[in-house]
């Protein structure tokens, strides 16, 4: 096992290079070209339906997307406690982020041969992907307090996401010669550069990965479980770790806040572009630079959040962030015309990646310094995160189902944020986070 020290600058940048890789994902599926091209394959060019049959059952086309997004995050929502818990016992922290991102890129490599007549293959890839994507975010997030004291794991966190929404960005562009210039490839089909994007983006992350792969360390199983039966371990290692977080009052507090207000956070993100073609009819171009300037202010984002962290405490910057989310659920449902949404996108993207950012080292700052079984620690908060969105998904499906108006669903999503708000209140007693009680 490799012997390393806290705060090195070269883990650090190599444990952000898995931001690097696996953020392409989250912006070329999640947010711009995939959404894009399934909204308009799956809309009836003749009569304007928007309906599709997926195994003989009729949907809203988005409601489908959504649902499908919602069962993947509650199989991994439902799995991951345990899946850490055994990974921690038996030292396997790296062998499962690798597998979860080996599915994840593969699955995206399988969206290239999605077209309206393999609608059922391009949802299950498509929902593969996903779970790729949470499992492998879930063990990255938990090397954060094992490379980074807690007086830097704000900057570290930071850090990370900057690289994710820099090297996103970056696959982007590059997705962008095919889709804008496909002539110069000599490409006649119209659905191929899309195509060839969601294959680019499983390359790229299977690529990147490599190094943090090859520099973060195992973690060592824990002591006096190496020879239990594999469920005595899931069970002895998950009872321990809940145990001790029933015993950290902030842990306690902080993680039901964190449930409400990223059921709006996660959801906004993920069907802001659905929102701006139907509702706006925003072109293709117009819709992914939008995205893309999300992308690129949240790297502003995530520094400056990290700043005023420092200087306030975390606990009071996030709840500030919090209340302006809540400003831009009311706001969505009054957007007009691109322009709105142009300036919507510049602060969703300056809020995502700050709360983004700081809701992940503010987590890793309430865990005790002598723990080593992080993975299962973090678990409850992915897990967290997870439930969340799944929630979030189906109440956005549901509304727009019943009312066939996604300015509504996005309205609703400002109750989540609330809920947050004041649930943020009885943490502000750790507001500082300078030193957590063992």
């Amino acid at each position: 096992m490799k012997i390393f020290k806290k705060n090195d600058k070269r883990l650090i940048r190599s444990w952000s290079m898995f931001d690097w890789a696996n953020s392409a994902y989250n912006l070329v599926i999640n947010s711009t070209i995939f959404p894009v091209y399934y909204t308009t394959i799956t809309k009836n060019a003749e009569t304007g339906s928007t309906t599709v049959s997926f195994f003989g059952f009729e949907f809203v086309n988005t409601a489908l997307s959504n649902f499908a997004l919602s069962v993947s995050y509650l199989i991994m929502a439902l799995s991951l406690p345990f899946i850490s818990a055994y990974s921690d016992a038996a030292g396997k922290r790296k062998f499962f982020m690798k597998l979860f991102t080996y599915l994840g890129a593969f699955a995206c490599m399988g969206l290239f041969f999605f077209k309206i007549d393999t609608l059922e293959w391009g949802i299950i890839c498509f929902s593969l992907a996903a779970m790729g994507y949470i499992g492998g975010v879930a063990f990255n997030n938990s090397y954060l307090p094992i490379i980074a004291t807690p007086d830097q794991q704000d900057r570290v966190s930071a850090q990370g996401f900057a690289y994710g929404y820099v090297g996103c960005v970056t696959l982007q562009i590059i997705c962008f010669v095919f889709i804008f210039k496909p002539e110069w490839f000599g490409i006649t089909d119209p659905s191929l550069p899309a195509r060839l994007s969601f294959l680019l983006v499983g390359l790229w992350w299977v690529l990147f990965s490599q190094i943090p792969f090859r520099f973060l360390p195992r973690n060592r199983p824990s002591v006096g479980k190496e020879r239990m039966p594999f469920f005595q371990k899931v069970k002895t290692e998950f009872t321990g770790v809940l145990a001790q977080i029933k015993q950290i009052p902030a842990i306690k507090k902080f993680l039901p806040a964190y449930f409400f207000y990223a059921m709006g956070i996660q959801t906004l993100v993920i069907v802001a572009a659905a929102f701006g073609q139907k509702e706006l009819n925003l072109g293709a171009d117009k819709l992914i630079a939008s995205i893309l300037l999300i992308q690129i202010v949240a790297i502003g984002g995530a520094y400056i959040m990290s700043v005023f962290a420092k200087k306030f405490g975390n606990i009071k910057v996030l709840m500030v962030v919090v209340f302006l989310w809540i400003l831009i659920c009311g706001a969505s449902y009054f957007m007009a015309n691109e322009y709105h949404f142009y300036m919507m996108a510049f602060m969703v993207g300056l809020l995502m990646g700050g709360i983004q950012s700081l809701s992940r080292s503010t987590y890793s700052k309430l865990i005790p310094t002598d723990i080593e079984d992080t993975t299962s620690f973090f678990s409850f908060y992915d897990v967290a995160e997870k439930f969340a969105i799944v929630i979030g998904l189906l109440s956005f499906g549901i509304i727009e189902q019943i009312t066939n108006n996604i300015r509504y669903s996005a309205l609703s999503l400002g109750v989540f944020f609330l809920i947050g708000f004041f649930l943020l209140f009885p943490v502000l007693k750790f507001n500082k986070l300078q030193i957590i009680k063992k």
